[in-house]
């Protein structure tokens, strides 16, 4: 089974594929790879949807609005930062912009006056690290090899940091059962009350809704897309019902149904 996630190798994209995977190939772009599963280039990509400490990945959400693509795990990684280098001589730190955000407080106490510089994954700032003895890292400790010294480990804000990521694949492969569903809801309209009207529907049923938000559509000032999960499979008739009573109130927009799926957790 070929997968496709963010790289390069080390990435904590890279370690939630290799729970699905073996054969796991790397793009340095979230909608390249959702795209790329949705040509069927590939049969599974993987791609990060949330972290408890920076929220939502929101170049994961609108690109699984603008293509067709079905939803069939969700992976959970613990994240786990250090900061490594050539030496405790550097001017520089470099990781993925999150990672850098995660770590906020620590760099502000221990290093202040290093430079911070986002680039494309924890993984391209290894890299970098690698190649300039003046460029510090933050990534998981097991990155650093035999050519950087971890000089601190754990440096994450708050110890329950974790990432959710979805694996995703053809459309043809959604499916019902699963604890979860993950839904995309474009009502192409606005008035008062709508959103409560939207809402309604699971709460009159019991279905909880572990996440909500809105996205802009790209089609005008103030129009919406609203990404839901729910705590429910597709394959539950109260569920059903709810999404009966969504799409006659999206019937001038569209409803999404990525599928239901269960969790798997990635061990440290």
């Amino acid at each position: 089974m070929r997968t496709i996630t963010l790289g390069p190798s080390g990435t904590y994209s890279h370690r939630a594929a290799s729970a699905l995977s073996e054969s796991v190939e790397f793009t340095e772009s979230v909608t390249a790879i959702v795209e790329a599963v949705a040509d069927g280039e590939y049969d599974r990509g993987v791609i990060p949807i949330e972290n408890s400490i920076e929220g939502s990945v929101t170049e994961s959400l609108d690109a699984l609005a603008d293509s067709d693509v079905a939803v069939v795990a969700e992976i959970i990684t613990p994240i786990r930062h250090g900061l490594m280098a050539q030496s405790e001589d550097f001017d520089l730190v470099a990781s993925h912009a999150q990672a850098l955000a995660q770590c906020r407080s620590y760099l502000e106490e221990h290093h202040p006056d290093a430079d911070l510089e986002a680039v494309a994954s924890t993984a391209r700032g290894v890299e970098h690290a690698r190649e300039d003895s003046t460029v510090a890292a933050i990534a998981h400790p097991d990155n650093a090899g035999a050519e950087l010294s971890v000089l601190a480990e754990d440096i994450q804000d708050q110890s329950s940091n974790a990432t959710r990521f979805f694996a995703i694949a053809d459309p043809q492969t959604r499916s019902i059962e699963g604890g979860n569903t993950s839904l995309i809801v474009y009502p192409n309209v606005d008035y008062p009350g709508l959103l409560l009207e939207l809402l309604e529907p699971f709460a009159d049923r019991d279905v909880n809704l572990s996440r909500l938000e809105s996205r802009p559509s790209g089609e005008r000032l103030g129009d919406y897309v609203f990404h839901i999960d729910v705590e429910a499979g597709l394959y539950e008739q109260r569920l059903q019902d709810a999404l009966d009573e969504i799409e006659e109130l999206a019937s001038e927009g569209w409803v999404r149904r990525l599928g239901s799926y269960d969790t798997r957790h990635v061990v440290e």
